[in-house]
């Protein structure tokens, strides 16, 4: 199984866009993808209510798995669109390639 840990960039955390956005890349994927906040249990990152009822907020950590072939390139694809601040002006829409 992978694992990858990230401190949430977005100001608003991940809330309303940038879950939205977070939870389509994680669909999107094709892989099984889960999140955690702290000790708390995972849930389906491709749930975008699943998502924003972890209540993340800005510069909280979450923890990221998946399993699964590209497993790896997933997570680190979904780190890379957690990292950046989604609500900021002029970012782009489409989340990881």
């Amino acid at each position: 199984m992978a694992q990858r840990t990230v401190v949430i960039a977005s100001q608003v955390g991940l809330h309303a866009r940038p879950a939205k956005l977070f939870s389509q890349a994680a669909s999107a994927s094709g892989v099984g993808v889960r999140i955690a906040k702290g000790d708390g249990a995972p849930v389906d990152a491709a749930s975008i209510l699943r998502v924003m009822a972890l209540g993340v907020k800005h510069g909280e950590e979450v923890t990221l798995t998946a399993e699964g072939d590209g497993a790896d390139e997933v997570l680190d694809g979904l780190v890379a669109l957690l990292a950046t601040d989604l609500d900021a002006p002029g970012t782009d829409t489409a989340g990881p390639a």
